[in-house]
Parts: C-alpha cells; structure tokens; sequence
C-alpha cells in the first residue's frame, strides 16, 4: 500500500516537470493506483496539478565580440635608396672644405618621412625632406657617408651602407702643375711666390 502512495507521488512529480495528467484508480485488489495513462475498462479520477512554479532557466547570453582595432599596416618599403653624389670612392677638391649631398628614393618619400645624412658614423644637420644637403667644414682626407630614411618618431626605416669619398684641398703646388708660373707670375699669383722666382744669369763677358 505504501508502495502505492510512492509510486503516486513520484507520478505526480513527474507529471510537474513534464505537464502531463496523472490519472487514479481502485485495481481488482482494492489498491489505488496512479498512472499517467487512463486505463482501459477502469473507472479513474483525474487528478488536477497545478501549474509547476518552476523557474524557467534563463538564456544564455553570448558576451558581445571584443572589439579588435584593424592590424598596423606593413611597414612601408622603399625599394631604392642611394646617394647620387658624390659617387662611390669619389675624389673631390674643395678649398673651401664644403660638399653637397644628394640622394634619392623609390617610391619618393612618404608624409612623416624624413631623410637623415651620416657622415663618419654620425648624423650631420637636421633630418630634411629636401634630397639635397650641404656640409661645411669637412676635413680633408678619406670619410664614410650614409643616408637613411626616418618616421616622425625617429625610428630608421631604411638605411644604405657606408659609402667611402676623399676630400682634398688643391695646393700651390697642384695649381702650379695645372698653370706652371711664368717670369711675369712672380709676386703676383699666390702660388708664384718671388722668393720661387729664378734668379736671371748674368753674362761674365762685360757689355755682353
């Protein structure tokens, strides 16, 4: 009998969750029964169930995408970069110890780019979009020149390898071999000095 009440009140739970009728009868025994399927040739009740209390679970709600700023674009690549003059191992004469610089770039150079000039390891004047530069007070001898291509924070985006020129200064004696110094140059052209000036050969024959 207790069993009976049991399995009846595990009906009525399961007719809870499932909102399905549970229906109740004497069997030949004289033991109610409960069933959630009305039998046949059986006088039942049914038992009315109040609507389940059960909570419905919420949805789940996916978290919205994390927003992604779009990748930094590649950093530009600039196919040439070279210093067209002076030219490779140049050798160059200035008195006046001055030079001009120019380079070039393909493509030409970009907004917020900047060329910047090194000479001997180090850079010389300011970062110019100009492809010209001129140096001043360069010592004579041999030196190592470079260029690179700068952003606006200064980091190097190209850069060509040291190139090396001599400088000279012409001498006195280089312009006296290119114009030799004449008996009217004495004491005239700085390189014609008149203690250079050869002494004149005097005749030991009196009045000859």
């Amino acid at each position: 009998m207790k069993l009976n009440y049991l399995l009846g009140a595990l009906l009525l739970c399961a007719a809870q969750l499932g909102s399905a009728a549970v229906y109740t009868y004497i069997d030949a025994n004289g033991e109610r029964v409960f069933t959630d399927k009305p039998p046949k040739n059986q006088r039942t009740e049914i038992i009315n169930i109040a609507p389940s209390n059960q909570i419905t679970a919420p949805p789940v709600i996916k978290p919205p995408p994390v927003y992604q700023a779009d990748p930094e674009p590649l950093a530009v690549q600039y196919q040439v970069l070279r210093i067209l003059v002076p030219e490779p191992n140049a050798t160059l004469r200035a008195n006046d110890r001055q030079l001009i610089v120019t380079v070039s770039s393909e493509p030409a150079l970009l907004a917020g780019h900047h060329y910047r000039l090194i000479l001997d390891g180090e850079p010389v004047g300011d970062p110019s979009r100009s492809p010209v530069f001129s140096l001043s007070e360069i010592d004579r001898g041999t030196h190592q020149l470079a260029v690179e291509i700068i952003n606006e924070q200064g980091a190097v985006l190209e850069r060509t390898p040291s190139q090396p020129f001599h400088l000279r200064q012409i001498t006195l004696n280089d312009k006296r071999r290119v114009r030799p110094c004449k008996k009217e140059d004495y004491g005239v052209r700085p390189e014609c000095p008149l203690k250079d000036k050869p002494q004149e050969k005097r005749s030991l024959i009196p009045f000859l």
